[in-house]
C-alpha cells in the first residue's frame, strides 16, 4: 500500500537513518495557459522532495516555506522539456499562469532536462497546499528517501521496520500498516522489466554463441582447403608464429567488418525497437547506442577474432609435415575437421533449441492471456479519457452531473452512435482506486468518518472492493451482463436514495447462499459521501488489473449521485461504423462543451492490446533472436554438409561404381545430417529444461516444462534441418562416377 498521512509524519519524525524523506503522487490533469490545452501528468511532492533527489531549477526558483503551507497561493515547477514546448522556452514566467483542475497556479521555475520523477510527470506543485488526512488508513502517497551518510539500506530496513511495528502497537486496529518495504530507487523504477531484461541479454549470448558457432566451422573448413597451402609456406621457411598471425589478421579483418555491419544495423534496429514499443521500458527514450556500448561492441569483435583466429591458427599449423608428405591426397585432416564441424553445428542446434522453446512459450502464453475471457466486448468501441476538475462542493457537483447529462445526450445523437456510457475506472488501464466497505444493520448509519473508520474493526461485516462511478450505459456498451436486479436508469437522481451494483465475485465472497439485493453497504470513505449504498444489482465479472489476475470485487456506485469522483473519467461509446469516423465529431463536441478539456481517444482493442504490450515485446524480441539463431544454425547445417559432399565426392563416386543407388546414397547423407541433428536436439532439450525455467515468472497458463512447446521446437528444428541437409544430399545423388573417379 501507499503511506497514510499520519504514518508518513511519524516515520519522517522517528527515523534515524534516512537524511530526508518525502511523499508524492501523481495524476493526469487537463492543464491550460500553454500554447494549447494538455493532458499533462501533475506532480504533488512534499518539502523534501528536491532536496532527496539533489534536483534544483535551470531557471527560476525552487519551492519557498511560504509556497509549502495549506492555503498558499498555488505555484508550479516545470519540466525541461513542457517549458521548451508549450511556453515556447519563455524567459519571463513572472506573468505566466496555468490552469490546473480550474487552479490558476503561478509558475517559479525550470527543473533539468534531464529529470523525470515520477516517471512521465511535467509539472510539480507542492504537496502542502492540498489538505492532510488525519486517517491512518487513507492510503494516499508514495514516499522517497535519501540514506544518510554511513547509513546502509540494511540498517534502514531494520529501523523503518521497528518503526513500523510500534506504530502497530500503539495505534491497533486504527493502523493498517504493519511493515515498511525499502528498496533502491533505481531498483524500484525497473525492477518489473529486471527478469524480462535479463532473459533478453541471454538470448543475445545465446545467439553471438551461435554466430562464432558458425564462424568456427567456416574457418576450419577454410583451414582444411588451405592445409597444403599452408604446408608449402612452412617447408619454405614459414613458422608456425607467422601462420598463426596471418589467419589471426584475416580473422581480425572478417570480425571488426562484421562489427561495423552490426553498429550500423543496431542503429537502424534501435530506431524500429522505439517506434514499435516506445513506452514497454521505463525510461525507453533515453535509449541510446552510447559511446560505452559502442566501445563494447569493438572490444567484443575483437575478443571474438582473437579467440577464433588462435584456434584456427593452431589448428591449421598442426601436423604440416604429415599434410606436405601426402600431397593433398590425406583425408585424415578434413575427416577431423568434419567431425570437429559436425560437433560445432550439433551445439548450434542445441542452443537454437533453447532459444525456440523460450520465444514458444512466450508467444503460447501470450496467446493465452489474450484467450481469457475478459467480462466485456471490445469490438466497436472507442473510448474517450477526460481529465476534470475535482468536484467537492454542491455547487461543482451539480455542474459535473449537468455536463455529463449534456455530454451523453449530445454524443448519443452523433449519426452511428448505438450507445453512450462513461466510467472512473476503465478496464486495463492501470491503477484502479480500492479500499474497505462496511455491510451495514438496518437503520444504522455513521455520523462521520471517524466513526466508520471503528466499523473497519469488525472484519465479519467488512471487505474490500475496488471503486467505479459509472454512467447507465456503461454496462450496456461494453455488454457486461446483468445477473440479478437492475442496472442504474433515469430514477436514480442525486436527491433518490443512493444505490449500488456489487460484481458478482464480491456477491458471491460476501454473501454466499443469500440475496444480496437490498442490503446496504456503506463506501464513503472513497468519496467522503456518507449517505448509505443499496444494492439493486448484480452484474458480471471485469478483470479489471490486467488478463491475467482473477476478477477483483467491484462496487460500481452511479455518477450522477456520486460526481465527486469523477476527475479521471473516460467516456465509452459503441457504434456501428468504423470508430475512427466518429471520433472528429465527438472531439469537436468536446470542444464545445469544454474548451480547456483535451480529450484522448482510443478504441477499446487497442485498450486490451496495450494492457499486453509488455509481453508482446518481449515475444517479438526473443522471436527475432530465435529465427535468426534458426537461419545460423541451418546455413551452418547447409555449410558442413555441403562441404562433407564436396570431400567426399571420389567416395560416393566409387559407391556409386559398385552398384549403390541413388536413394541409398541420399540416405547416407541424410542419415549423418540428421544424426548430428539429432544429437544437437536431445542435447538442446535438456538444456532448455533447466534454462527455461528462468522465464516461469513470464508465463501464464504454461510449465516451463511444457511437452507440446518443446515437441513443437524439436519438430520445427529436425525439419528445418531435414531441408538443410536435403539440398548437399541431393547433389550427391547427381555425381557421375566416371568423374569422381577423376577426382583428386
Amino acid at each position: 500500500m501507499q503511506f497514510a498521512d499520519p504514518n508518513f509524519e511519524d516515520v519522517r519524525a522517528q527515523a534515524r537513518s534516512l537524511a530526508g524523506v518525502a511523499e508524492y503522487t501523481s495524476e493526469i490533469e487537463a492543464v491550460s495557459g500553454g500554447l494549447e490545452p494538455t493532458r499533462t501528468e501533475v506532480a504533488a511532492a512534499s518539502r523534501d522532495f528536491f532536496p532527496v533527489l539533489r534536483v534544483t531549477p535551470v531557471w527560476g526558483r525552487g519551492f519557498t516555506p511560504e509556497d509549502q503551507r495549506f492555503g498558499a497561493a498555488p505555484v508550479a515547477l516545470i519540466s525541461y522539456g513542457y517549458w521548451k514546448q508549450f511556453l515556447a522556452g519563455a524567459t519571463d514566467l513572472s506573468s505566466r499562469k496555468l490552469t490546473i483542475a480550474d487552479r490558476a497556479v503561478s509558475i517559479v521555475g525550470v527543473l533539468p532536462p534531464e529529470f523525470s520523477f515520477p516517471p512521465a510527470a511535467e509539472i510539480w506543485v507542492p504537496r502542502e497546499i492540498y489538505e492532510r488526512y488525519p486517517s491512518r488508513t487513507a492510503h494516499n502517497w508514495r514516499v522517497v528517501g535519501r540514506l544518510r551518510d554511513g547509513a546502509s539500506l540494511a540498517e534502514a530496513r531494520a529501523e523503518l521496520q521497528t518503526i513500523a511495528t510500534r506504530l502497530k502497537q500503539q495505534y491497533g486496529q486504527d493502523t493498517m500498516m504493519t511493515g515498511v518495504a525499502v528498496a533502491p530507487l533505481r531498483e524500484a523504477m525497473t525492477g518489473d522489466v529486471r527478469p524480462a531484461l535479463w532473459i533478453l541479454l541471454g538470448a543475445v549470448g545465446l545467439l553471438l554463441l551461435i554466430a562464432c558457432a558458425n564462424v568456427a566451422n567456416l574457418l576450419l573448413v577454410q583451414s582444411a582447403a588451405r592445409r597444403h597451402e599452408i604446408a608449402i609456406r612452412f617447408a619454405l621457411g614459414g613458422t608456425r608464429t607467422r601462420i598463426v598471425r596471418q589467419i589471426l589478421a584475416e580473422t581480425l579483418l572478417l570480425s571488426l567488418s562484421g562489427g561495423v555491419l552490426g553498429v550500423l544495423a543496431a542503429f537502424w534496429g534501435l530506431r524500429a525497437l522505439l517506434a514499435s514499443s516506445p513506452d514497454v521500458l521505463p525510461r525507453m527514450g533515453e535509449v541510446s547506442i552510447s559511446i560505452p556500448v559502442l566501445l563494447f561492441s569493438v572490444s567484443l569483435a575483437v575478443i571474438v577474432a582473437v579467440a577464433l583466429g588462435v584456434f584456427s591458427g593452431l589448428r591449421s599449423a598442426s601436423g604440416l609435415q604429415h599434410a606436405l608428405a601426402a600431397g593433398g591426397r590425406s583425408q585424415a585432416g578434413a575427416f577431423v575437421s568434419q567431425r570437429v564441424s559436425r560437433v560445432i553445428v550439433a551445439g548450434q542446434l542445441a542452443v537454437t533449441l533453447t532459444l525456440l522453446a523460450g520465444a514458444a512459450l512466450l508467444g503460447r502464453s501470450l496467446l493465452n492471456v489474450l484467450s481469457v475471457n475478459s467480462g466485456f466486448r471490445t469490438e466497436h468501441i472507442v473510448t474517450m479519457n477526460l481529465a476534470l476538475p475535482d468536484a467537492g462542493d454542491d455547487a461543482t457537483k451539480a455542474s459535473r452531473v449537468q455536463f455529463l447529462d449534456d455530454l451523453f445526450a449530445r454524443i448519443r445523437a452523433v449519426p452511428g452512435v448505438e450507445d453512450v456510457g462513461g466510467t472512473t475506472n476503465l478496464p486495463l488501464t492501470g491503477f484502479h482506486p480500492d479500499g474497505t466497505y462496511v455491510v451495514m444493520n438496518p437503520g444504522e448509519v455513521p455520523t462521520g468518518m471517524q466513526q466508520l473508520e471503528q466499523m473497519f474493526h469488525d472484519r465479519t461485516r467488512t471487505g474490500d472492493a475496488e471503486y467505479a462511478s459509472v454512467a447507465d450505459g456503461y454496462f450496456r456498451v461494453l455488454g457486461i451482463p446483468l445477473l440479478r436486479g437492475r442496472l442504474f436508469d433515469a430514477r436514480d437522481t442525486t436527491d433518490s436514495p443512493h444505490v449500488a451494483l456489487v460484481s458478482e465475485s464480491l456477491a458471491r465472497e460476501k454473501w454466499p447462499g443469500q440475496e444480496p439485493l437490498g442490503r446496504q453497504i456503506e463506501f464513503g470513505n472513497m468519496d467522503g459521501d456518507l449517505r448509505l449504498l443499496s444494492v439493486v444489482g448484480v452484474v458480471g465479472d471485469v478483470r479489471e488489473d490486467t488478463l491475467e489476475q482473477p476478477p477483483a470485487p467491484t462496487i460500481y456506485v452511479n455518477c450522477r449521485q456520486r460526481p465527486q469522483a469523477t476527475s479521471a473519467f473516460t467516456v465509452v461509446i459503441r457504434t456501428g461504423m468504423d470508430p475512427a469516423a466518429i471520433t472528429s465529431t465527438v472531439r469537436q463536441i468536446v470542444r464545445d462543451v469544454a474548451p480547456n478539456v483535451p480529450p484522448k481517444f482510443a478504441t477499446l482493442s487497442q485498450v486490451v492490446s496495450g494492457s499486453v504490450r509488455g509481453r508482446r515485446f518481449n515475444v517479438i524480441l526473443l522471436g527475432v533472436f530465435a529465427g535468426t539463431a534458426l537461419l545460423l544454425a541451418v546455413a551452418g547445417m547447409y555449410g558442413v554438409m555441403a562441404y562433407s559432399v564436396t570431400r567426399r565426392t571420389n567416395e560416393i563416386g566409387v559407391r556409386m561404381a559398385l552398384g549403390a543407388s541413388r536413394r541409398t546414397i541420399l540416405g547416407l547423407v541424410l542419415g549423418q545430417g540428421l544424426l548430428t541433428a539429432g544429437i544437437g536436439v536431445a542435447v538442446g532439450v535438456v538444456a532448455s529444461l533447466a534454462l527455461t525455467r528462468i522465464v516461469a515468472s513470464l508465463l501464464f497458463g504454461l510449465t516451463p516444462a511444457d511437452p507440446v512447446t518443446f515437441a513443437a521446437a524439436a519438430v520445427v528444428l529436425m525439419s528445418v534441418a531435414l531441408l538443410a541437409c536435403y539440398v548437399p544430399a541431393r547433389r550427391a545423388t547427381n555425381v557421375d562416377p566416371m568423374v569422381a573417379l577423376r577426382y583428386e
